[in-house]
Order: C-alpha cells, then sequence, then structure tokens
C-alpha cells in the first residue's frame, strides 16, 4: 500500500509539472527538483540586491568634466591598467615637487600629470620634433624661459649641459610657461594643458574657428590635433585614477551606478529517494 501511495504522490507531481504550462503558478515559489534517483521540493526565495552607486571621486578642477570623461576613463582604466600603477608608483618621487611649484605659482596641482604625460620621467626623452627633457620644452621655448639649450647638433661637454634635463630648472621653466597659459587662456585648466600639447597658436586658432565668445575645450575639441584631444583626455584620466588608486589597485573602482538585482534562492530539501520506491 505504501508503495502505490508513492507511486500517486510522484505521478501527481509529474503531471502538475508535464501537462500545467504555468507550473510555477500550482506552486509558487517552488522547485520540483530530481536528481539522481532523489526527487526533492524546494522553496525559493527572492531577493532584491540594492543599486550599488558610482564611488569615482573627480578632482574639484575637473568634476564639471565627468559626463563628457567618465566612460574614456572606465575603458583608460582598463586598458592600461598596469601602466596606470607603474606611473603612480614613480610619481611619488617627483610630483610632490612638482605641486610645491604649483602652489608657488598658484597653479592647479592636477598640471602635475603632464610631467608623466610629456617623458614619462624620463630625462633624456626626445621627440620626433625636438623637444628634450623631463618636460619636453622646445628650443625656442627653452631659452624664452631661461634654459641653457644644448642643439641637437652641439657636441655636449661636461661644462654644457642642456638644462630641459635638469629636473628642477626644467620643472621651473614649464611651471612658468603654464602660469603665462593660465593668463592668456582666462585660467581654463583644459585650454591650458591644450596649449602645452600643441601650441597656444593652435588652441586660439581652434577658439576663432569654434564660433563662439568664450569657448571651452568641449566647444574646439574637434578643431585641435587628434594627438592633443587625447592627450587633454588621458589628462583627466591619469588625475581621476589617481584621485581614486587605493580602489582602482583593489579593482573595487564602481564608474557608473549599477541597477538594483534580483536573484533566487533555492533551499534543497530532499522530499523522497526512488529507491525505495516499486516505480
Amino acid at each position: 500500500m505504501k508503495s502505490v501511495s508513492i507511486k500517486i504522490f510522484i505521478f501527481s507531481i509529474i503531471i502538475l509539472q508535464w501537462g500545467t504550462p504555468g507550473f510555477a503558478a500550482v506552486l509558487p515559489d517552488t522547485a520540483i527538483l530530481l536528481s539522481g534517483n532523489t526527487l526533492s521540493v524546494s522553496p525559493v526565495r527572492t531577493i532584491t540586491l540594492a543599486s550599488t552607486p558610482s564611488n569615482v571621486v573627480y578632482p574639484e578642477n575637473l568634476e564639471s568634466h565627468r559626463a563628457q570623461t567618465i566612460g574614456y576613463i572606465e575603458k583608460f582604466s582598463a586598458s592600461k591598467r598596469k601602466y596606470l600603477l607603474n606611473t603612480y608608483q614613480k610619481g611619488k618621487k617627483y610630483f610632490p615637487k612638482v605641486t610645491a611649484m604649483l602652489k608657488r605659482y598658484q597653479l592647479p596641482q592636477e598640471l602635475r600629470v603632464l610631467l608623466a604625460l610629456e617623458s614619462g620621467f624620463n630625462a633624456n626623452a626626445v621627440s620626433r620634433a625636438g623637444a628634450v627633457g623631463y618636460w619636453q620644452i622646445m628650443d625656442d621655448v627653452g631659452r624664452e624661459y631661461g634654459l641653457h639649450i644644448v642643439a641637437a647638433r652641439e657636441k655636449v661637454s661636461a661644462k654644457k649641459k642642456d638644462e630641459r634635463k635638469n629636473f628642477s630648472k626644467s620643472t621651473l621653466a614649464a611651471v612658468q610657461y603654464l602660469r603665462d597659459r593660465c593668463r592668456n587662456l582666462d585660467n581654463d585648466l583644459l585650454l591650458m594643458v591644450a596649449a602645452y600639447n600643441c601650441g597656444v597658436g593652435n588652441v586660439w586658432d581652434a577658439m576663432k574657428r569654434s564660433g563662439k565668445k568664450d569657448p571651452d575645450f568641449w566647444a574646439i575639441k574637434k578643431y585641435l590635433p587628434a594627438e592633443t584631444r587625447s592627450y587633454v583626455m588621458n589628462f583627466i584620466a591619469l588625475n581621476v585614477i589617481f584621485a581614486n588608486y587605493d580602489n582602482f589597485a583593489k579593482q573595487k573602482l564602481v564608474f557608473n551606478p549599477l541597477p538594483p538585482q534580483t536573484i533566487e534562492i533555492i533551499n534543497h530539501t530532499p522530499l523522497i529517494s526512488t529507491e525505495d520506491c516499486d516505480l
């Protein structure tokens, strides 16, 4: 008799499962599981996880550019992770000195990362255009700001060294150059950065081409060289990543808010073993 009743019970469950399209409606929040020789009825619990807010903090001078840059920074942080980790560590030696100089001239401390973008902290770096040293200063600009320049055609001697390769002297010249750009670009940080890369003349030309009275970087972006557009975006990316370095290093940065997520948890409860049934 026991065997027969078990047969009918199992058969009725199978009929419900196979014959009722909305099985979940017949047995709500319940899962019927058959694993090997064990039949079980398992209640299903639905849990909703709260949304996860973005935890990316922007430096104060760059907060207004969040909407235009957050997507770029997210991709940059993934594709350039090793570079960012190495640059941050190398910067510990140089950035404090640059920050002190920028503070002396009342300039935004975010400009310190230009050192990393320009030369990667390499005193002997030379660009295809002929820019030399830590801050990649061209011959004419170096002379304008009081640096002794050794032209490429000149033979370097022990008594005649190119001061663009001297960290302290070249940093002073670079900061003074940025101070002047601050004055003639109305204190616009991104325009100053663009000017450091492509020259203030090209920035002025782009501003005129935009047709706007007081254009910002976003208004003139399409009129600037591609290299300069990337340069400014990378400038923002380095500052944002370094401002969130601990979370970045631990891979805990959330760039965009994550919506609430629903998950189902099945509490597995064995009901009967078919090994004991005469089926």
